[in-house]
């Protein structure tokens, strides 16, 4: 049984979030119409796209640098609030295991961990104000949990899924705090959270590869 997870392996999870991201640009688009914006499934399939250049074109060797590009190749096809903090998480996650080849599952604890807190920091976003946060957080807890408790990544992956989930649904019912959809107030109360949605789609299809 392999205990590290390979540069490809890490090139794949990635390859597998994007696709999903291009697959739903129109459904992401129609969510953030919904609060008041629309154009969050736009950039986002334009980011994928970039990214999904980027790991045909780019061979993984430092984890760490090759995830720090990723962010950088995101923030140039989609210089918006969404593409930034997605560019945040790839790079603070890049950050966490500079210039390993392989990484443990405390690695990947390490990098979910500082993806979090990176779209925290630039966000200035909180737990509870309807966004990614309200997602991404809880996940990366429950993975950190997960593993602390004995679980492979792959179970600790399904506990974070289900995490993020219930987080995205926990905030469903609230009214928008960020961003262009706290404008539109009241109107925001039982709308799915574009972010958090966006965040479930692309967990969803990273653990289950």
């Amino acid at each position: 049984m392999r205990n590290t997870i390979s540069g490809e392996a890490v090139a794949g999870a990635l390859r597998r979030g994007c696709t999903t991201l291009s697959e739903q640009v129109d459904y992401l688009t129609s969510l953030d119409q919904a609060l008041g914006d629309g154009d969050m499934g736009i950039t986002m399939g334009k980011i994928a796209a970039a990214l999904l250049d980027y790991v045909d074109a780019t061979p993984v060797e430092d984890i760490g640098q090759w995830l720090a590009k990723a962010g950088m190749t995101a923030n140039r096809a989609g210089p918006s609030t969404m593409g930034t903090l997605t560019a945040t998480a790839l790079m603070r996650a890049g950050k966490a295991v500079k210039g390993k080849n392989e990484l443990t599952a405390d690695d990947l604890v390490a990098m979910f961990n500082a993806a979090d807190q990176g779209m925290q920091d630039r966000g200035k976003a909180k737990p509870g104000d309807k966004t990614i946060i309200d997602a991404i957080h809880p996940a990366a807890q429950a993975f950190e949990a997960a593993i602390a408790a004995g679980v492979s990544p792959q179970e600790a992956g399904a506990k974070a899924l289900a995490a993020a989930e219930e987080g995205r649904d926990s905030v469903t019912p609230l009214r928008s705090k960020i961003g262009r959809a706290s404008w539109v107030g009241e109107r925001t109360e039982g709308k799915l959270d574009p972010g958090c949605a966006m965040f479930v789609l692309v967990l969803e299809a990273v653990v289950g590869g």
